[in-house]
């Protein structure tokens, strides 16, 4: 994130309303440090060793959310709301099956800022529903790619919804069900096929926006890699037995926020947009059950930004420019290791996950300094309002209790600040507020095995030597089995904000200050995973652990529904307002305006709400739609007094450099809702048709 939570004046003063104090044990009774028996058995046997095939299958489905008067999720701006889409959001679900042990495993990337914990619980629900025990919590994984040019409010924790004004029901379902859906695509595509892997760096799509907190982390340590962020992209290409190809998961860490806090589009950022490129590439047919499905997935970003030539409003220095620059560098060096992609993926498939109470870990000297630690109840610092380098937003960051910079800081210091809690200044203990903590503290840890490939899926967003160290570890446990790679996923199955190094966490730049559960979050996170790789090595079971709370009936808001739309007497809802020119050339852009309503009355997923249409013969055949990269969906309010609820719709279309010369209109379809018996109607409205030269 990027001048992100609590950056704006209204949101401190609810922060200050909420201040809360507490404390955090950090004497630990020192258990039995020896692993139990059933851990320390050699490697079982595997009869999957030498196994190369595979059940793959891939979905596609639309997760776009309202595009009008929602708080946009990532930056935390109160008056960023979406006012259109420039692209759909979608999920990308893949089910790889190893029939070798009966055992199979659920990917999902989703183009959004977090998966939040309820989301990804009401998922599992419908599976249950319809699957029984075939996919539980243990071998689904579900991984943002951390755009922050969605629609907020789809959190059931308080903190994440504050800036959008709380819980948005109508885009939570859309989110649940889209990605419940592109499982069931995916399951239902399921075919014999092959996985294949390749590996190479990009250099020049990252930076490391907190270097001085990198620099803390221990020369030995650093000396053994070549760069301050994670260059590798890893790539699996999916392929049938048949020789259908069926799609591509790709893994490189750098922040969805080429696309800064003044947008009000919808928009995958670089993520997005490197997935629709590969996707136009092969061909993707985006309402069909089966098609191919290229996911660009999150990895370690914690401090990775995109914007390598600097920006402004925490994005690059032109939204749209700065995520093609960054999509194509992304799709480039993807498209080379989808093409040369050689190695077959060897082994099975299998998983282990708990649920882990962070905010009262004990951690055993072997993770930390040395000595037993624990981990504290939630809470945040003062360098998260500050923000990160790239997206400033309120006092100084890297303000610690050693060193303080601002009165605020003195003033957080001396009251709220529990030694638990180490260096931080905290500005809100999100764990002790009541009637429930305004963030979770019961969260999700996963390993799932991939043949000699293991997924790491952490609900933070690891800084690089963070996602470094447990990387290290897990490969440490598993390489017995065969496993040569490790990766960790992001912003998996739940979300908790960041996770930094002990020394990075003294710094308390934006994202040590984001480390919620104090100062050995990490260190616990890697002696629980350790855990998971050890059992997973072993054959032996995990217990689940607690149980997270459920509060989809505990959520509020003060955001408001359409109650009608309305227009002008002498219209209809369709209408032209400013119409196409007679004629264009390739490179212009055609704008058409109309009246419109209001696009919560129906999100139209797995449709559109603009085509850009050619004429064949006596027929008009769509040649893109609302979510190709060349249009944009535009949303305004309109005033047309003493008539209120009016809406304007406009749609524009650049002209792509190879479209194909002749006759062209654009068609817009959206939904009224009737002030006389609330019911909600389909209109379209299209332009005056139009010649391309």
């Amino acid at each position: 994130m990027q001048r992100r939570l609590f950056s704006s004046p209204r949101l401190l003063a609810a922060v200050a309303l909420a201040l809360a104090l507490g404390a955090c044990d950090t004497k630990a009774p020192p258990p039995d440090e020896a692993e139990p028996l059933s851990q320390q058995k050699a490697a079982l046997a595997d009869p999957c060793s030498a196994n190369q095939g595979f059940q793959i299958g891939a979905g596609l489905y639309d997760i776009t959310g309202p595009a009008a008067e929602i708080g946009m999720m990532g930056y935390a701006m109160v008056n960023q709301k979406t006012a259109g889409i420039h692209q759909r959001l979608r999920s990308r679900a893949f089910v790889i099956a190893s029939p070798c042990n009966g055992k199979r495993a659920v990917f999902v990337s989703a183009d959004l800022g977090q998966v939040f914990q309820g989301v990804r619980q009401q998922v599992m629900e419908k599976l249950r529903a319809k699957y029984g025990t075939l996919y539980t919590d243990e071998n689904v994984m579900v991984s943002a790619t951390h755009t922050h040019a969605g629609p907020g409010g789809h959190s059931h924790y308080a903190l994440y919804n504050l800036t959008v004004l709380g819980y948005d029901r109508q885009g939570f379902d859309a989110i649940v069900d889209g990605i419940f859906q592109s499982i069931v695509r995916a399951h239902d595509n399921l075919t014999p096929g092959t996985l294949r892997i390749a590996s190479g760096d990009l250099l020049d799509a990252s930076l490391n926006r907190s270097p001085e907190a990198y620099l803390r982390n221990p020369a030995t340590e650093r000396a053994q890699y070549a760069h301050d962020t994670d260059k590798r992209m890893t790539l699996l290409r999916l392929q049938a037995d048949d020789g259908r190809e069926l799609g591509l998961i790709n893994w490189f860490a750098v922040h969805a926020t080429s696309m800064g806090n003044d947008n009000l589009l919808i928009s995958g950022d670089n993520k997005g947009y490197a997935s629709y490129l590969f996707e136009k590439l092969k061909g993707t047919n985006y309402t069909a059950q089966s098609t191919f499905v290229a996911a660009f997935a999150q990895s370690s970003e914690g401090d990775v930004t995109p914007n390598i030539y600097g920006g402004t409003n925490g994005g690059g220095a032109n939204d749209f420019e700065s995520t093609e620059l960054s999509a194509r560098k992304q799709f480039n060096l993807a498209k080379t290791l989808y093409d040369t992609a050689s190695v077959r993926l060897t082994g099975g498939v299998d998983f282990r996950h708990a649920y882990v109470a962070m905010d009262s870990v004990q951690v055993a000297p072997a993770y930390t300094d040395g000595v037993w630690r624990t981990t504290c109840e939630a809470a945040i610092g003062d360098s998260m309002i500050a923000g990160a380098e790239d997206g400033p937003g309120y006092g100084h960051e890297g303000s610690t209790c050693e060193s303080i910079k601002s009165v605020w800081s003195v003033f957080n210091c001396t009251i709220s600040t529990t030694p638990c809690q180490g260096e931080k200044p905290i500005v809100l203990q999100t764990g002790t507020l009541t009637p429930y903590p305004w963030t979770p503290e019961v969260l999700p840890l996963q390993v799932v095995r991939l043949g000699n490939v293991a997924l790491v899926g952490l609900p933070f967003e690891p800084t690089t030597m963070a996602g470094r160290r447990v990387r290290q570890q897990v490969l440490a446990q598993l390489s017995p089995l065969g496993v040569n790679q490790v990766i960790i996923a992001g912003l998996s199955n739940a979300y908790a904000g960041y996770l930094s190094t002990r020394e990075e966490y003294a710094k308390q730049d934006y994202e040590g200050a984001s480390t919620h559960f104090g100062p050995w979050t990490l260190a616990a996170v890697q002696q629980e995973v350790d855990k998971l790789a050890v059992a997973l090595r072993t054959g032996a079971t995990v217990a689940p652990g607690p149980t997270p709370r459920d509060l989809r009936n505990e959520q509020s808001t003060v955001q408001t529904g359409v109650v009608y739309d309305d227009k002008l007497l002498t219209v209809s809802f369709g209408g032209v307002v400013t119409n196409a020119l007679a004629s264009y050339t390739r490179g212009q852009t055609v704008s058409v305006k109309f009246w419109g309503g209001h696009p919560k009355n129906n999100l139209r997923r797995q449709g559109t709400y603009l085509q850009v249409q050619r004429k064949s013969g006596t027929s008009w055949v769509t040649v893109a739609n609302d979510w190709d990269w060349e249009t944009k969906y535009r949303w305004k309010r309109h005033d047309c007094a003493p008539t209120y609820g009016c809406s304007h719709v406009t749609t524009e279309w650049t002209i792509p450099a190879d479209t194909v010369p002749g006759t062209y209109r654009i068609r817009h379809d959206g939904d009224w809702k009737s002030g006389w018996d609330g019911l909600i109607r389909p209109y379209s409205g299209t332009s005056r048709e139009f010649t391309v030269n």
